[in-house]
């Protein structure tokens, strides 16, 4: 990535897609180059916590609401130290926020950090466009990085896919950190971050966790080293095919039989454990409006998602695996795709989606209480 932050409203920027098609606008944020793969959010709002979010390293994300920014940016949302996303695709920018908890503009903190964007775009088309040939690699390109497009899509085709990525290490913290108990400390869980965002163990703060959050590269002993009640996988971005090192990991939590709880990339992790296999969606699952249905209750919930990745695993039967009997617990209404995973003879459980609301909604907070309740049930 080349980046400059001078004349970013004036510059002309171009978008081009590995399949060859482009869409012409204007530099939103930084001026330079930048590659990902390319995807489509459709939730209206809560665009700093998805700017934020570790599991969207290496993505240029497609903003479906037509006008970002609204909002500005404050000091309180995000959902990591920086913005992670590898580029940034809206329609109609915000000229200036409003907001009382703003403390910049969406631009400037897209500058601040170096994120090259662009704006004027049919992000309708381009969504379209995406669903149709699916999610693939994408290059935008602004000021002095403008060339032939022929030259443009030849670099946008050098760039790394998403399928075979290891990335959970990149975006993991490199020490082991604790958030307290808010309260009185109930539990201690050990949370393996491939990607955690700062809401999931605040979630569980709330609950009377002490939360030890613990790097990618944690070895089993060094879980067990905190003495936890239960264990929890992150999300995080990447092919979860190459996460031997968690698998490895998480087959042992399963040995002992500790409480665990996984989402989204800690899902995906679960079923790799208990032999099932992993595939790459079509062009995924972005937004605040999914709707799940919890098949353990039949309760319907609107949830936030972000996941290019799914587990392949049968709907209709309970299967047999090493570790127990495991049967889906949750399915996508809109598309039947695995969205939880749950054991049924030891407390284990996880789900493909964000029960952290962050941004929203809150339909999936239940999910905590059910961890609380699994650790309660394995101390008495």
């Amino acid at each position: 990535m080349t980046i400059s932050t001078r004349g970013a409203a004036q510059a002309p920027a171009v978008l081009v897609l590995e399949d060859g098609r482009s869409f012409r606008g204007r530099a939103y944020g930084a001026v330079g180059e930048t590659f990902g793969e390319a995807v489509f959010s459709t939730g209206m709002t809560g665009y700093q916590e998805t700017l934020t979010d570790p599991s969207y390293h290496r993505q240029v994300v497609v903003m479906t609401a037509p006008h970002v920014g609204n909002t500005g940016v404050n000091d309180e949302d995000p959902e990591s130290k920086r913005i992670w996303v590898s580029g940034y695709v809206v329609r109609d920018p915000a000229r200036v926020p409003s907001n009382w908890r703003s403390r910049r503009s969406l631009d400037e903190e897209l500058t601040s950090q170096g994120i090259v964007g662009i704006s004027g775009v049919d992000t309708r088309a381009l969504t379209r466009h995406l669903r149709e040939r699916g999610a693939m690699r994408v290059g935008i390109f602004s000021g002095n990085a403008l060339q032939d497009e022929g030259i443009l899509l030849a670099k946008v085709r050098q760039a790394p896919e998403m399928a075979g990525a290891d990335l959970a290490a990149e975006v993991a913290t490199k020490e082991t950190y604790v958030v307290p108990a808010i309260g009185t400390k109930k539990f201690t869980v050990a949370a393996i971050d491939l990607g955690i965002k700062g809401m999931t163990p605040h979630r569980m703060a709330e609950r009377g966790i002490e939360v030890h959050v613990l790097p990618a590269t944690a070895t089993l002993e060094e879980v067990y080293a905190v003495e936890p009640d239960g264990v929890f996988f992150s999300n995080g971005p990447g092919d979860p095919s190459t996460a031997d090192h968690p698998v490895s990991v998480m087959r042992g939590v399963l040995e002992r039989k500790t409480p665990l709880f996984g989402i989204c990339f800690g899902n995906q992790i679960l079923g790799r454990s208990l032999g099932f296999g992993t595939y790459k969606l079509k062009y995924g699952h972005r937004g605040i409006n999914q709707p799940v249905q919890d098949r353990t209750t039949g309760k319907v919930e609107v949830t936030a998602h972000n996941h290019g990745f799914a587990v392949d695993a049968p709907l209709d039967k309970v299967s047999d695996t090493e570790f127990g009997r495991a049967e889906v617990s949750h399915v996508c209404l809109n598309d039947q795709v695995v969205e939880g995973l749950q054991l049924l003879d030891q407390p284990a459980f996880s789900v493909q989606y964000h029960p952290e609301a962050a941004a929203g909604p809150h339909d999936a907070a239940y999910l905590f209480d059910r961890f609380v309740t699994l650790m309660e049930g394995q101390r008495a």
